[in-house]
């Protein structure tokens, strides 16, 4: 049988019917959890159930994209040259953010008025107890893992990050010998989306069941009495992506930030419903490859930027520390703000993509700075979630950002190919979630017998 070109032949793209249902799931969810707040908060499993799913296949994409991507190339100094360029990136966008939510915080006043109650005092003491304490030295020895192994099955991003960094190398090193394990990797890599493709049939179920319990657990008095806070932190995240990061990819890569958020509509969609966004970064990876830039810089800019690259979650934090220190009548002065905000950063890192994580951040950096402020994080404690979400928003638009720029800078991207993808001649595969026909520094592609499955849709979960 001839092979077909990609298009030719394929079914159509029934996954547009897939979105629809999580967006009517997501709607359905809302009705449900202020009809019945009592039944949609028992619904919370459905959506923890479908992100752990998600979670469960993040350590096997990062290691196949970055052992295939470091593999492939014949200079490891190209390798050191974007993991240096991207935390120095990230270290700067950081800062930026951070002087944004001070700025905008500091304009707004947002806590003022506000009364704390006995039992939000005991939700900011819960959270307080939650939140971790962790040295720097503690969070570099936790990047190694305990053996191999346990790096993909702790699910810690920087512990697979580093195993497949030394994978990759030793690989490198390896040359003609090591091109068997590469190909054998980049049949896993097809597996691994596979499965993943397969998974995303059960969006719309962990849409529903996420997006009720939360509104449930809500109730409408909490946002109308938090508005302010809520309204205020998703126009400076509005802000930050469309005038810095807008302004930075327009002069860069020459790329529209509209374009680049049309193309991610679906992953933004998904990070809505689950208000993780952990659970778009498979398909980050996979869609920024598509695009055309260079596997290497994709696999250590996207997983690195999980970690260090947290753009909404500065917002976040300094926003909220602003907030609660007004509600208490005790505002911060400058010299405050600016210390307080810096150790939240440091003790963030690592926790972008779990849900709450920011609040017991926000905790534990209260905790350490000003212990009476403590009470107040209960205040937010009730629309942290929708808080969360507009996070993580954030913080995978700050990464995809990011991976188009460091690949501009590098010239480790294909620009005619992305000018493609973006007009929308060269969609991506939902089916495979994988580039079969394009091959820009790809471990597969050309020489490979077309798989027939490919062109089926995954069996509906």
């Amino acid at each position: 049988m001839a092979v077909q070109s990609p298009s030719a032949g394929r079914r159509p793209d029934r996954t547009h019917y897939l979105y629809l249902a999580v967006i009517g799931a997501v709607l359905a969810g809302i009705v449900v959890g202020f009809a019945a707040p009592g039944v949609a908060v028992d619904l919370k499993p459905l959506g923890t159930g479908f992100v752990n799913l998600i979670k469960m296949m993040i350590s096997p994409v990062i290691f196949c994209t970055i052992v295939l991507g470091i593999g492939s190339v014949r200079k490891a100094a190209k390798v050191g040259a974007v993991g240096g360029l991207a935390l120095g990136y990230f270290l700067l966008m950081s800062t930026v953010a951070l002087a944004i939510g001070l700025v905008v915080g500091n304009l707004l006043e947002p806590g003022s008025g506000l009364h704390l109650t006995d039992s939000l005092r005991h939700a900011g003491e819960a959270q307080a107890k939650g939140a971790a304490h962790e040295s720097t030295s503690a969070f570099l020895l936790g990047i190694i893992p305990t053996t191999m192994v346990s790096a993909f099955t702790g699910g810690q991003v920087l512990q697979t990050l580093l195993v497949a960094l030394l994978c990759g190398f030793a690989l490198q090193a390896m040359g003609p010998a090591g091109e068997p394990v590469l190909r054998g990797i980049g049949h896993v890599q097809k597996l691994v989306f596979r499965v993943l493709g397969m998974i995303m049939w059960a969006a719309p179920v962990g849409a529903f069941g996420a997006i009720a319990a939360v509104v449930g657990a809500t109730g409408v008095d909490a946002l109308k009495s938090l508005a302010v806070i809520m309204i205020g932190f998703y126009t400076t995240c509005l802000i930050f992506v469309i005038v810095v990061l807008g302004t930075l990819l327009r002069l860069v890569a020459g790329v529209n930030i509209f374009t680049l958020l049309k193309y991610l509509g679906r992953e933004f969609l998904l990070i809505l419903s689950t208000s993780s966004s952990e659970s778009a970064l498979p398909r980050l990876i996979a869609k920024m490859e598509h695009l055309g830039v260079s596997r290497p810089v994709v696999g250590i800019t996207v997983p690195t930027g999980y970690s260090f690259n947290l753009d909404g979650t500065a917002i976040y934090l300094t926003m909220s520390s602003l907030f609660v220190a007004e509600a208490m009548g005790q505002p911060l002065s400058v010299s405050q703000q600016i210390s307080l905000l810096l150790f939240m950063i440091v003790a963030s890192k690592g926790a972008a993509g779990v849900t709450g994580a920011g609040l017991a951040t926000l905790a534990g950096g209260l905790q350490s700075h000003r212990p009476e402020l403590v009470d107040g994080v209960g205040l937010i404690v009730g629309i942290d979630r929708f808080m969360s979400e507009a996070r993580a928003m954030t913080n995978f638009a700050g990464n995809a950002v990011a991976t188009v720029l460091i690949g501009t800078w590098t010239k480790e991207i294909d620009k005619e190919r992305m000018a493609e993808v973006l007009a929308g001649r060269a969609p991506f595969d939902e089916a495979t979630l994988l580039d079969d026909a394009h091959g820009h520094g790809h471990g597969h592609g050309h020489g490979e017998a077309p798989d027939p499955s490919g062109e089926k849709e995954p069996v509906p979960a």
